[in-house]
């Protein structure tokens, strides 16, 4: 199964460039990992979110595999501990679903119709964060279920 992290803009900060390249390149050797990622909203000062959120949520939507399961990462969504997230990947492997498609919106969040395109929507917790923060969370999170999932010692044990 292939996960493909679908995310909105390009990641500006030194941080989290590096560590998502670090998170993403260590989980690539448990899972099959892409990053996809699509245009950002041309945001001005009296720009209106919503409709940037829109625009966003139409390039995110186009960018999901046929055939992919969807889970969107909002903060109205379902928490999970590590090895829930883990134990969702070894579901979804397992029934053999082609691709997770993970979808993070921009600096604004995601428009309703990606919530509604999903399968499940997953909250990181309920901190605010800002996207490029919770792009290097998940990125660590992946890698961290590929550990779990290849029976690699975890610290909570």
């Amino acid at each position: 199964m292939k996960i493909c992290v679908i995310a909105v803009g390009k990641l500006r900060a030194d941080y989290a460039r590096s560590g998502c390249g670090d998170f993403f390149d260590r989980a690539g050797r448990y899972l099959d990992v892409e990053v996809v990622e699509v245009r950002d909203a041309r945001r001005s000062k009296r720009g209106d979110p919503a409709r940037y959120k829109t625009d966003e949520a139409e390039r995110l939507l186009a960018a999901i595999p046929t055939g992919a399961t969807v889970l969107a990462l909002d903060e109205r969504g379902r928490q999970w501990d590590s090895r829930g997230f883990a134990g969702y990947v070894e579901t979804l492997r397992d029934r053999a679903v082609p691709c997770l498609a993970l979808l993070l919106g921009g600096p604004d969040g995601l428009d309703p119709a990606v919530r509604r395109r999903a399968d499940r929507v997953w909250a990181l917790g309920s901190l605010t964060m800002s996207h490029e923060l919770a792009r290097l969370v998940l990125a660590e999170q992946i890698y961290r279920a590929g550990t779990i999932l290849a029976g690699l010692p975890y610290h909570r044990d």
